[in-house]
């Protein structure tokens, strides 16, 4: 009978090796995870403390743009920008709040400019006529905001003529009837007598005069002037718009 044939002894090596190979493997496998999940809590930690905490990424330069009326270091003075603050700390909306107090912006957006910047673009109100408050030549929007003064009033604007009586809403009211008029109209208005916020009378470069009324329904009176003004072969000392859809002349 012939002897059973023998297995060599290389291949008991190997196959010994390739078991304890894996059992090495199974016995790692948990550590590696946990050695992953250590390193990305490292990274993100890392990435926090350099956004959050870190001078790396904080605040060394403010631009202001869109000013005109106001100085950009009057802008930044108000703005309170807190430098040397890690960007991502800094609270835009507190710095927004701060801006649109200046009398002069009507609507500030703070933003941050990476990596190191926040860029305050501005608004300014625009002056649509002229109030004299004793001895101060005042500029207001079509809010009715005083919020510039001038040396002497601009010949391109309306100036705004109070009564004795008139008040604070009277200057808002003046306000809102220029700013419904077309602007080619608004330009022939050499000023707005408002003796009550119901009577209010414009005088005309052209030196005719207009009966507005009250602020009501000022859109459409503004439409029907400019109609009116259009017409050039009329000789008009006095407009009456103050009920827009039954407009006269004299």
């Amino acid at each position: 009978m012939s002897p059973a044939p023998t297995r060599p002894r290389g291949a008991d090596d190997d196959t010994r090796q390739l078991f304890l190979e894996r059992r090495r493997r199974a016995r790692w496998s948990p550590w590696r995870w946990v050695a992953g999940v250590v390193v990305a809590l490292g990274v993100v930690a890392a990435a926090l403390w350099l956004v959050f905490f870190s001078s790396v990424l904080a605040v060394d330069e403010v631009e202001v743009r869109g000013a005109d009326v106001l100085e950009a270091a009057d802008v930044r003075t108000a703005a309170r920008v807190p430098e040397g603050r890690p960007l991502a700390r800094v609270d835009v909306a507190g710095i927004e709040r701060r801006v649109e107090a200046l009398a002069a912006v009507r609507d500030a957006t703070v933003t941050r400019a990476w990596p190191d910047g926040i860029r305050i673009d501005v608004v300014e109100r625009v002056a649509i006529a002229v109030v004299v408050r004793g001895t101060t030549v005042q500029g207001i929007d079509a809010d009715g905001v005083a919020f510039r003064t001038y040396e002497e009033a601009p010949t391109d604007l309306p100036l705004v003529e109070l009564g004795e009586d008139a008040d604070t809403e009277a200057v808002v009211e003046a306000a809102r009837v220029v700013a419904a008029m077309p602007a080619a109209t608004a330009a022939q208005v050499a000023s707005i007598a408002v003796t009550s916020v119901d009577q209010i009378d414009l005088s005309l470069r052209d030196g005719s005069r207009v009966v507005w009324g009250s602020a009501e329904d000022s859109d459409a009176k503004g439409e029907v002037l400019s109609v009116l003004l259009a017409q050039d072969d009329l000789d008009v000392e006095e407009y009456d718009v103050s009920v827009p859809a039954r407009p006269t002349t004299r």
